[in-house]
């Protein structure tokens, strides 16, 4: 469980590889803070306009296959420039952006016999696997649109690219994980812990 503090220094980690790479500068992350934020997780960054809160990048590495620390400068750059939705963030935006942390526990299978009943709306994020083909879905988006757990089993396929029952085909794999959310109340201020993350 991460609290508010350690979310605010992840955030700033975040920012300040965002700001480097916007004033085309090397951005190191001090060791100390490497030590303390090595656990391997898997971290989703949102960008989002203040105070209209608007998506305006959201990226993640689902899979912990990178230190915290790393994960998160990772997915902050990526979100803040290769998020196909939107145009590369510019340094004038970046005063006017807060950031949201969502950090994933690891994915766990869940049987073709327990779907779509083993959906936990509002719990339960979505990963749905096949071949090449996946499509992710954080917990906050079902609640946000009022989906039950078909309809969340169903938009998880079609973020994958496969057909909206391919939940129930042989070798379709669909997997579930929580997360801990963590805002910015206003651009490079305080951080509290969230229940709704906008992004999907």
């Amino acid at each position: 469980m991460l609290g508010s503090e350690e979310a605010k220094e992840l955030i700033r980690i975040g920012r300040l590889a965002v700001l480097s790479a916007l004033e085309g500068k090397e951005f190191d992350v001090p060791q100390e803070l490497k030590d303390r934020f090595g656990e391997k997780r898997g971290v989703f960054t949102t960008l989002l306009t203040h105070p209209e809160k608007e998506l305006r990048g959201c990226v993640g590495v689902p899979q912990p296959v990178y230190p915290l620390w790393k994960a998160v400068v990772h997915s902050s750059l990526s979100a803040a420039f290769r998020d196909p939705r939107f145009p590369p963030l510019e340094r004038e935006e970046l005063d006017r952006i807060t950031w949201e942390l969502s950090l994933l526990t690891d994915l766990e299978e869940i049987s073709k016999e327990d779907l779509p009943e083993g959906v936990r709306v509002g719990i339960d994020g979505l990963v749905v696997e096949k071949g090449g083909s996946k499509g992710l879905l954080l917990p906050q988006v079902a609640p946000r649109y009022g989906w039950s757990p078909k309809e969340f089993l169903e938009f998880t396929c079609l973020k994958a690219g496969l057909s909206k029952d391919c939940w129930k085909d042989k070798g379709v794999k669909v997997y579930r994980f929580q997360s801990e959310i963590f805002e910015e109340v206003e651009p490079w201020g305080e951080v509290k812990r969230v229940e709704s993350l906008r992004c999907g």
